[in-house]
């Protein structure tokens, strides 16, 4: 770069042509292989609202059941499939998929850029969740929904109690969902850091920005905890080994540990996004900045920190000591401190501007009432002898409600008020909007506030009929009532939606002037030129950037390659560092995609055959994907601006998809780490380490694996350090990948046989043994994904597509290589030194 600013000339009109034609989205059936942000951003919002409505639908059918008592519209197992799917649709189809959904919209416009960086990795985020959710609701119709609960708690979810297909189908479909959810936060992490306009540092970064980061980090260390768990309790199902089954050695509380270390920051991560919007929204309604905007900022990652802290929370009634209770029930206390902070701030920002009352501040004011008292009843569930005695009653049901719907749907309802005009130029009625909020919040605070009465009374959560003469007739059925004048408000909420989007499209304006940059003019390809960002109010501070902008007078104005480009920039500063090539629309992501989504479902039911020809197809698409990936960009330099020239593409850890594979192995370890406590869990309930019947192998072999595979990890180390230049032979560079796997192969050869033919593992018969199988056979997984990294390194070798301007394969593969041999060495240190340090 020989500049740091671009001159602002006005650009050639003929340049927007070209970008048209490049970002073009394709119509009819061919839109299924878009992958422009903003298509796959509609989708994503539309299918979690579709599920919002399902889940609603099951939770009218509770309050039905639940109106007078004794009544019998739903049988007892009926009413248990209905009231897990309520819970499991509303927390893992549409809580967490609409955040991430309208981050996937949102983000590029408003930090400037044309797209995030992996734009086909979010359209198969988003065709996963759609394919897999939509078949599991289906469970529904064939009565082989989950019964156990949202949470599904061992033993009651073990094989014993719950034998049929029920289990399996939120074991694996809920541990799927994951992935995909998982799948975005990668590209949120990537995206933000590094795809900001130039000039946008961390410090103008706009708060929803921000609060997306902070979530996008939690779900990359929370999410692994429940896909280990649901993988460890899938596996005593299938093939009986005990982790959960005290007869054996197993432990039912673990389960609890895993599910809530991810459940309770999950509460965060549903609420951080909406904060971040009530952020945004507030300013522009007041307008007037964000009052403390550095300390909402600082509260955002101190809430993000303290709800890891949380997760014992839920488990106050578990038989924890007493010494792990009082720091539970501290930091639960703690946290509302951030919190409260971030309350003070959209106040006083109300207090010192002008509100307008609209639409949008009708919702985020019925947000900062309903979320306070849902605030102020989490603080007294925290204190741990009130939590004995209203856990599991319906006062816990209100408080989570006020809490989730207060905390996340109500600024949700805002949110469409507000962006809805970027969709098609039009806002949506006024007049309707004081009659849904009028009807969604009368009949939320109708619902829900008799809960907590009735959980005072003593009715138990999860009971699907009650006694007349308990006192909780009356208090139930203003609860139904309200919870229909509710679903009113949304179904209204829905025909004003259905009328506005229909109208024709038009330009959308500034309609609140709004500060941040998703206002600025737009077209598929985002914006004409990327702008240059010199406050936290650029569009207040710079009322001429959006001319400026659409004149195409700032960075990047056009297509340099006659491709979807974008520029990639530094992570703090966001100084320009090269110029990202993205890829364009694909089949690829959506028939990957759907064979992976019919892999798990059809996995669920049995059908092995189909399942595996459905993953054949996942992978066979996943291969061609990548493939087109990683190639030598068009042109080594690109002009950007007038006097400013950048590299295309880059390699190594200057590049966007090496830290992107960081994260992902971030993820990784995490979900390691999580299957590693589960087995210092069940070693630390043992009066004797390693159990009666039970040994270790001998030290000999696990030193020896260990060589083998730093051997392997030193060989991947000299591959990378090869010389790609053109004319060059890369034969020894395919012949050290060849000789890496056959070493990492022997270290896990060597360590298996150890474990299971000298020291005689046995997962079966103690939870122990089963533990440290789940270990070995995850390091196994790894073992099977290097025997796809090395021949494709090699493949790319002899197709000459190894060049010193795409070695995203080599770089990436070797960051999997290396974590694996640690990986590998850890799980060998946990299984040796646990047990020695126990007996000291």
């Amino acid at each position: 770069m020989k500049d740091s600013l671009p001159s602002y000339t006005p650009r050639p009109s003929g340049e927007i042509e070209l970008l048209e034609e490049v970002w073009r989205t394709p119509a009819g059936w061919r839109s299924l292989k878009a992958v422009n942000n903003t298509r796959i951003g509609v989708l994503y919002i539309a299918t979690a609202m579709l599920f919002f409505v399902l889940a609603g639908v099951l939770g009218l059918l509770m309050r039905l059941q639940l109106a007078v008592p004794e009544n019998g519209l739903l049988s007892a197992a009926a009413y248990n499939q209905v009231f897990t799917m309520h819970g499991t649709v509303m927390m893992f189809l549409f809580a967490i998929p609409v955040v991430e959904a309208i981050a996937v919209y949102l983000l590029p416009g408003m930090l400037g850029a044309r797209d995030l960086p992996f734009p086909r990795l979010s359209a198969y985020a988003y065709w996963a969740y759609a394919i897999g959710g939509i078949g599991f609701f289906c469970s529904l119709f064939f009565g082989l929904a989950p019964d156990g609960g949202w949470f599904m708690y061992p033993p009651l979810t073990g094989k014993t109690w719950s034998p049929g297909l029920n289990a399996d189908f939120w074991l694996l479909g809920i541990g799927f969902i994951e992935i995909s959810a998982i799948a975005g936060a990668i590209e949120l992490i990537v995206g933000i850091l590094f795809t900001r306009a130039p000039g946008m540092t961390l410090s103008k970064m706009p708060v929803y920005a921000w609060s997306m980061l902070v979530v996008a980090v939690m779900i990359v260390f929370a999410f692994p905890a429940v896909i280990a768990g649901t993988a460890l309790l899938e596996l005593e199902r299938a093939y009986d080994w005990p982790f959960f089954i005290a007869e054996r050695g197993g432990d039912p509380v673990l389960w609890q540990h895993l599910f809530w270390f991810f459940g309770h920051p999950e509460v965060y991560i549903i609420f951080l996004p909406a904060a971040g919007m009530v952020s945004t929204m507030i300013p522009t309604i007041a307008g007037t900045p964000l009052a403390g905007r550095r300390a909402v900022i600082v509260a955002l990652v101190g809430v993000g920190f303290f709800s890891f802290a949380l997760w014992a929370h839920h488990m106050f009634t578990a038989g924890l000591g007493v010494l792990e209770m009082g720091f539970v029930s501290a930091a639960s206390m703690a946290v509302a401190v951030p919190t409260a902070i971030q309350v003070f701030a959209w106040i006083a920002t109300l207090w010192r501007g002008r509100v307008a009352v609209n639409a949008p501040a009708l919702f985020l004011m019925g947000f900062m009432f309903i979320f306070v008292l849902g605030g102020l009843t989490g603080v007294m569930v925290a204190v741990v002898p009130f939590d004995w005695q209203v856990h599991d009653t319906y006062f816990i049901v209100a408080h989570f409600h006020y809490v989730l719907i207060g905390g996340m749907v109500f600024p949700v309802f805002a949110a469409m008020y507000y962006w809805l005009p970027l969709l098609n130029g039009h806002v949506l009625s006024e007049r309707m909007a004081r009659w849904i909020f009028g009807l969604m919040f009368g009949g939320f605070n109708l619902a829900f506030f008799p809960m907590h009465i009735t959980g005072l009374l003593g009715m138990p959560r999860r009971v699907y009929t009650y006694a007349p003469d308990l006192g909780w007739n009356g208090l139930n059925m203003a609860s139904t009532i309200g919870a229909f004048l509710f679903a009113a408000g949304v179904l209204l909420f829905a025909a004003d939606a259905w009328r506005t989007l229909r109208r024709p499209k038009r330009k959308h304006g500034n309609p609140w002037k709004a500060s941040t940059l998703e206002w600025l003019p737009t077209g598929d390809y985002a914006v004409r030129s990327i702008p240059q960002v010199d406050s936290q109010e650029p569009l207040w501070d710079r009322p001429s950037l959006p001319e400026e902008v659409e004149a195409g007078a700032h960075w990047l104005p056009g297509s340099v390659t006659g491709q979807r480009e974008t520029i990639v920039t530094s992570p703090v500063s966001a100084t320009p560092r090269y110029l990202l090539v993205l890829p364009t629309d694909s089949w690829w992501p959506f028939i990957s995609a759907a064979g992976t989504a019919g892999f798990f479902l059809l996995l669920t039911i049995k059908l092995t055959a189909a399942a595996w020809v459905c993953a054949l197809v996942a992978l066979a698409a996943l291969l061609a994907w990548l493939w087109q990936q990683d190639h030598a960009p068009p042109v080594p330099e690109a002009k950007v601006a007038d006097r400013v020239t950048l590299p295309v593409g880059s390699s190594g850890p200057a590049s966007h998809a090496w830290w992107a594979t960081v994260v992902m192995l971030v993820v990784d370890a995490s979900v390691f780490a999580a299957i590693a406590f589960s087995h210092v869990q069940v070693s630390m309930r043992l009066e004797v380490c390693p159990p009666p019947g039970a040994r270790l192998p001998e030290a000999h072999w696990p030193l020896l694996a260990l060589a083998l595979a730093a051997a392997s990890s030193g060989m991947v180390w000299l591959a990378r350090r090869h010389t790609l230049a053109p004319g060059r032979s890369q034969a020894s560079l395919r012949w050290l990948m060849g000789g890496a796997f056959l070493f990492m192969l022997a270290a896990w050869a060597c360590d298996s046989w150890s474990l299971w033919s000298a020291a005689r593992l046995d997962p079966v018969s103690h939870a122990w043994g089963a533990s440290i199988a789940a270990m070995n056979a995850y390091q196994g997984l790894h073992l099977l994904l290097l025997g796809f990294v090395a021949p494709w390194i090699a493949a790319r070798s002899l197709a000459k597509r190894l060049t010193p301007a795409s070695r995203a394969a080599l770089d990436c593969g070797a960051l999997i290589w290396h974590y694996t041999a640690l990986q590998g060495a850890v799980a060998m240190a946990v299984v040796q030194m646990l047990p020695r340090w126990m007996g000291a």
